[in-house]
């Protein structure tokens, strides 16, 4: 197949979009299919497959946009047509300027467009402090459903959770296909000994973006208030915006401060093979793979039973939750696995056998057969739009 894949929002894997995006564009190569890849980032251009469009500008918001370590594309009829002239399909990455045009010319050529929906409406109205307003969440999701949604000819939700949430407020059904990212095979359960400078402490680990619905405070309240709080040592694994206030709150909260750093898969892989538990407190959350690669290292995780969230469907167990925003839930969930080593063993060994269908390689397989249905005309096909701006 000839496939085009626009990406309004790329950059370096250190998000869940990126990784999911990279890893598809990596399979779909690596299976003989000719690839090009839309996107804003200035130095992938030049790289083979790779057609690099110009930045959006948003004036006296760009530092905003900056600090937030994103870099957002603009819409630029002239290289989507080249890039879409001539393909089998169309898939979209994230539901913003440079797709929503994509899409439309893709219309005007005649070729299907499939779509991935890794964007929950909170993730937009945090930014506009409104991430708690059912209204206006709820105005988002079907806003992107009438610019864009209804006229793919397929749709990839990560977890039945999105789907159901996403038709649900839509109100209408779409063809859809369920296909987890993926755990990549790099992440074994490979247990190891401790570094010697972490071998009197509990070593707790939470992967995630420094950002409000990550809702690492409370984690760090959570910890606070345990029996071992002098005793835990926290890896906040990730990057945002907002690190330098949880560093500043965690200082005044925790008397053993936490690792906030970044890792390369390397150093994350080892963590997550010598760490005790692994807390999931995000309260917003569309699949979470950094809590699958986790158990599929050999942790266990202690998940936020967050209605607006995922993630909690990994629970295999009532102590494998905790009450989201509820520091004292964690506390108590965190001591009981502290103590209780014999059952987080054999809760990791459950957690192995279940972590085996979310082989990355399966899923990709899965991804391939969805753009093979609709070049195929094997998919129901999304409502025509041939109006350009």
């Amino acid at each position: 197949m000839n496939i085009t894949i626009v990406c309004d929002v790329l950059g370096k894997e250190n998000n869940g979009t990126t990784i999911a995006a990279m890893n598809l564009i990596r399979s779909l190569k690596s299976k003989g299919h000719r690839v090009t890849v839309v996107c804003p980032d200035e130095d992938r251009r030049g790289q083979e497959g790779f057609v690099v469009t110009q930045q959006m500008n948003f004036g006296i918001f760009n530092n905003y946009v900056a600090k937030n370590g994103v870099t957002i594309a603009k819409p630029d009829s002239r290289v989507l047509e080249q890039a879409i002239r001539g393909a089998d399909v169309v898939h979209l990455v994230t539901p913003f300027f440079l797709a929503n045009l994509a899409r439309k010319i893709a219309d005007m050529y005649g070729v299907p467009v499939t779509a991935s929906f890794h964007c929950q409406a909170e993730n937009i109205t945090n930014h506009l402090f409104l991430m708690n307003s059912p209204i206006v969440n709820t105005l988002v999701y079907k806003f992107l459903y009438r610019i864009m949604f209804r006229y793919c000819s397929a749709i990839h939700y990560p977890t039945e959770f999105i789907r159901d949430v996403f038709e649900r407020v839509a109100g209408e059904k779409t063809n859809a296909y369920v296909i987890s990212n993926g755990v990549n095979n790099y992440f074994k359960p490979e247990r190891r000994e401790k570094p010697e400078e972490f071998r009197d402490k509990y070593v707790v680990v939470f992967t995630g973006r420094y950002s409000k619905e990550k809702s690492h405070k409370v984690l760090i309240d959570g910890v606070a208030g345990s029996k071992y709080r002098d005793k835990i040592q926290l890896v906040f694994a990730g990057s945002g915006p907002l690190e330098e206030k949880l560093k500043k709150y965690a200082a005044k909260r925790l008397t053993v401060q936490p690792i906030f750093k970044f890792f390369s898969r390397q150093e994350l892989k080892e963590i997550l093979s010598y760490g005790d538990l692994y807390v999931h407190p995000a309260e917003i959350e569309i699949e979470a793979i950094a809590c699958l690669e986790a158990i599929t290292c050999g942790m266990v995780p202690l998940i936020a039973n967050s209605p607006r969230s995922a993630t909690r469907f990994f629970a295999l167990g009532e102590n494998n939750l905790f009450d989201y925003n509820q520091p004292y839930s964690l506390s108590k969930k965190m001591d009981w696995w502290i103590e209780h080593p014999e059952e987080r063993a054999a809760c990791a060994r459950e957690y192995l056998g279940y972590a085996k269908q979310f082989n990355q390689d399966e899923c990709m397989d899965k991804m391939e057969k969805m753009l093979l249905d609709v070049v195929r005309g094997e998919a129901s096909i999304g409502e025509k739009s041939y109006i350009l701006p």
